[in-house]
């Protein structure tokens, strides 16, 4: 997409997500206050002032063509989640919210521990509980097992997971504060950020959904 007929909050923050700018970042690369910023991730479907929307204009124009193209796919229609399998007794599938915390280049991971006494590194993740949202439960679970607040900033998709077969639902998640640590020492080990570019020497990389290691701009380094 090369042209914007009229900017929203959404559209704004497609293109700052496709610039990877923090809110502070993208408010100084406009000339505009980071309240204005974050005014759009609240309400997308606000319209800019004029001065504005001539503003991202003039960004939009001049960004190289991989923002370009990031923008594009920011803005292209997103596919309903599938909906997860019934189950024999025709209710349905655990459903499992997982965050996938960034912190600039770091990402957030629990050592969880196994019922055969081993572990093993996995993203924040809790159960979907009747009449509760992913995105929800994924901002719950963190906090609880990690003292991490965030908030979501994408559904990267679902999928039924091909080994312990449950639907997982993953949201990739913005970090807002807090310390990380393991709040939960009978379900986990440990509790840590590592750089992105590291995740695959905790979790193989045919085993990641693929959407995440896109998003994270991960490459398997074995």
């Amino acid at each position: 997409m090369d042209l914007v007929h009229d900017w929203t909050g959404r559209t704004a923050t497609a293109l700052q997500r496709a610039l990877r700018e923090s809110n502070e970042t993208f408010a100084a690369t406009l000339g505009i206050s980071p309240r204005t910023v974050a005014k759009w991730h609240a309400e997308p479907n606000s319209q800019p002032r004029h001065e504005t929307q001539q503003l991202l204009d003039r960004v939009l124009e001049r960004a190289s063509a991989a923002v370009r193209a990031r923008f594009a796919v920011e803005l292209a229609p997103q596919e309903p989640p599938e909906q997860p399998p019934a189950t024999s007794d025709s209710g349905y599938a655990l459903r499992v919210a997982i965050a996938v915390v960034v912190n600039d280049g770091d990402v957030l991971m629990v050592q969880r521990r196994e019922d055969n006494g081993s572990s093993s590194w996995q993203f924040p993740a809790g159960m979907i509980k009747p009449r509760a949202s992913a995105e929800t439960t994924a901002i719950r679970e963190t906090l609880s097992e990690t003292g991490v607040h965030c908030r979501v900033t994408r559904h990267l998709g679902s999928r039924l997971h091909p080994i312990t077969q449950v639907y997982c639902e993953y949201l990739l998640c913005e970090y807002l504060g807090g310390e990380a640590q393991n709040m939960d020492v009978v379900e986990n080990v440990s509790v840590i950020w590592t750089p992105s570019d590291r995740l695959t020497r905790f979790i193989p990389a045919e085993t990641v959904f693929p959407p995440i290691l896109d998003a994270l701009e991960v490459r398997n380094s074995e």
